[in-house]
Formats: C-alpha cells, sequence, structure tokens
C-alpha cells in the first residue's frame, strides 16, 4: 500500500467539543498507534526534506515532538525544541502569542542556535499559527532563519498557514480538514 492509497484522516480521530464547545480536536494519537501509519507519515516527510539545504530542526512542544524527533533522527539533524513556559532549565528566550484558546509562552535555550542557522520547525497541526509564529520570531530573535513550516495536518480555515506564508514562511503539511470535517 503508498502513501497515496493510505488515508492518514482516517486516523486521525475527531474529538468533538475538546478542549471547549464548539471545537473539533485533532487527535494524532491512533495515527502514531499504527507503526505502518507511522512510518509512512515519517517517510513522506523525509522524503521531502533529505535533500533540502538546512541545519537543525525545530519541533514545538508537545506534540511536534513526537514527528520532529523522528525526522531529526533520519535525517541526522540537531533537534531544537520549542517548550511552553517554565519547561526548560537553562538560559531562555520567550516569546507570547495567541491561542485558539488563550494567551502562552513559547520559550527555547537561548544557546539553541547560531547566526546563520536554517531551521525546518515541526507540529502536529497548524491552526491559528501562533505558536509557529512564536517559532519564528525566536529562531529570528537568535540570527537564524526558517526554510519551512511543517505538519501533519493544516486547518486552513483558521488562517496559521497563510499567516505563516504572509510573514515569508512556506508552509507544508500532509493532509488538511475543514473546520466541521468529523
Amino acid at each position: 500500500m503508498t502513501f497515496d492509497e493510505f488515508s492518514i484522516k482516517t486516523l486521525i480521530r475527531p474529538v468533538v467539543d475538546f478542549p471547549k464547545p464548539g471545537v473539533i480536536f485533532r487527535d494524532i494519537t491512533p495515527l502514531f498507534q499504527s507503526p505502518r501509519a507511522l512510518r509512512m507519515v515519517a517517510d513522506s516527510f523525509i522524503q521531502r526534506y533529505v535533500e533540502a539545504d538546512f541545519s537543525h530542526i525545530g519541533a514545538m512542544d508537545a506534540r511536534g515532538f513526537l514527528i520532529g524527533s523522528i525526522i531529526a533522527y533520519e535525517l541526522n539533524k540537531p533537534l531544537v525544541l520549542f517548550r511552553k513556559e517554565g519547561k526548560l532549565p537553562a538560559d531562555v528566550l520567550s516569546e507570547s502569542y495567541k491561542t485558539e484558546y488563550g494567551e502562552a509562552k513559547l520559550e527555547v535555550h537561548a544557546d539553541s542556535l547560531c547566526e546563520g542557522d536554517k531551521v525546518l520547525i515541526f507540529d502536529d497541526l497548524i491552526a491559528t499559527g501562533g505558536t509557529l509564529l512564536a517559532a519564528v520570531q525566536l529562531v529570528r530573535r537568535m540570527g537564524a532563519s526558517i526554510i519551512e513550516a511543517a505538519a501533519i495536518i493544516d486547518l486552513p480555515e483558521l488562517g496559521g498557514s497563510q499567516k505563516l506564508q504572509d510573514s515569508g514562511i512556506p508552509t507544508f503539511a500532509l493532509t488538511c480538514f475543514a473546520l466541521n470535517d468529523q
């Protein structure tokens, strides 16, 4: 079975009214429970980026860590962890951002990147783009650049991928959902 024949959408569970009424949460845990599906997802990203010119992979807390770490390992790239506030032990840079549900802060170790580094950033999905845009700002503050923001899922109606593109960041997602898709 090839990736084209296999629909990852069938393994992304819609959870209605989570974390609040009116929201359809896209749960990727069933995708990770299928070794075959996980391999197909990882292989798709690996094939896309195997010859790309970049130095680091950045992964968003927490579900972005799942796919970002696999890709970093397979492509032999250093992994930069972007964490929620208060989770990193050394000197950090912080960036506030808005989420679908409120406000938050994203942090990264201040010594994670150097001027001239080129970063590919990963998250499980692109919704409003807040987390990824905060990561972009942190990367730029360290003198590095973003080559692309990648995710398993895009929710284009929430505008995040467009905001990233408007900021000069190309985006890529394996699949997308309309807000009301179940």
